[in-house]
């Protein structure tokens, strides 16, 4: 079996360890009840519900759906609002939106003995997709993607169209919702010292968890949740970190495949030839990785200028030749 083979197969399994290995989202785990789902509808939407039994859980049973990480949806007063918790900017979100969509809808009618060969109108929840951004990128109080934007061809108006509003919960940001919701506030901030404690630990994860875990019960952030779940959330913790820290390696890995792959052609047609062509997969990589993350044009240059040693003039080029975004 030859090596290319070997690492599938490899990736393959690993992939499947962390889907079998997935549990509840932290996030779910807090908000995933009617009271604290009710408490962060208000605060988004200004609103004054006080009745929990108003609110109808429609989350999707199961860890994934069709690779969609499922933290939250729930039907109140008419809108069909799906949340959801990311660590990392994904321009995809309103395409992975829709799918969800789709099936809590199929649901919803299903449940309700809807017939849609009907010859009157049935009438359906408003649906209303809300991200919540707690990842180390900087990124505006709000922001917000569209289906429309990933359409290959353009027109002036779409028969399909699902945004994802994303809200910056991070220290700082959306000051005046996170004063009005006290448990999103301490959810940001666990979140916050999690990932302070990971990072200044990276050899003892699950110490590094438990380091935030008693910061925050001293603090009186999240207490009596973490008292009660905090081996199931030291769980979810670790196997939402892993699964982020397998994705990662995965691109850096598809990053360094792509100038293994160039020198090695070069070995063959020229050694001079072979490195620049290694450097140029090297860096058309590099800038479709960050223009996934919707890194800005000047911030992609100056990190290009320090990664691959080049020059202002040479990054630009290199950015004008394989920028998707240049191209549009």
């Amino acid at each position: 079996m030859n090596r290319n083979r070997r690492r599938k197969i490899s990736r393959a399994i690993r992939r499947k360890q962390v889907n079998r290995n997935y549990k509840d989202s932290l996030f779910r785990m807090i908000f995933g009840n009617r009271k604290a789902a009710l408490k962060l509808y208000n605060a988004i939407n200004h609103s004054n519900y006080q009745n929990p039994e108003d609110l109808e859980i429609t989350t999707i049973e199961g860890a994934i759906y069709m690779g969609v990480k499922n933290d939250l949806s729930f039907l109140i007063d008419s809108v069909m609002n799906l949340y959801e918790a990311q660590s990392t900017r994904n321009p995809n979100m309103p395409l992975r939106g829709l799918i969800y969509f789709a099936r809590v809808y199929q649901g919803y009618v299903e449940k309700r003995e809807l017939d849609l060969y009907s010859g009157s109108r049935i009438k359906i929840p408003l649906p209303r997709y809300i991200v919540f951004y707690n990842g180390s990128e900087e990124e505006p109080d709000r922001r917000e993607y569209r289906l429309s934007d990933a359409f290959e061809k353009k027109q002036d108006s779409y028969c399909l169209e699902c945004v994802a509003t994303v809200l910056n919960i991070n220290a700082g940001h959306n000051r005046q919702l996170m004063e009005d919701c006290s448990l999103l506030w301490q959810y940001a901030s666990f979140v916050s010292k999690v990932r302070r404690y990971l990072e200044m630990y990276p050899e003892d994860l699950e110490g590094a968890v438990d380091r935030a875990v008693e910061e925050c019960i001293a603090e009186g952030i999240l207490a009596d949740f973490l008292k009660k779940e905090r081996g199931e959330v030291k769980d979810v913790i670790l196997t939402e970190y892993n699964a982020e820290r397998h994705i990662k390696n995965e691109k850096k890995r598809s990053y360094e495949e792509g100038v293994e792959k160039g020198i090695k052609e070069g070995i063959e047609k020229g050694i001079e030839k072979g490195i620049e062509k290694g450097l140029e997969q090297g860096i058309r990589a590099f800038i479709a990785e960050k223009e996934e993350e919707r890194t800005e044009r000047t911030i992609i240059i100056e990190k290009l200028q320090r990664h691959f040693m080049l020059d202002r003039e040479k990054a630009e080029y290199y950015y004008k030749q394989f920028s998707k975004e240049q191209k549009k």
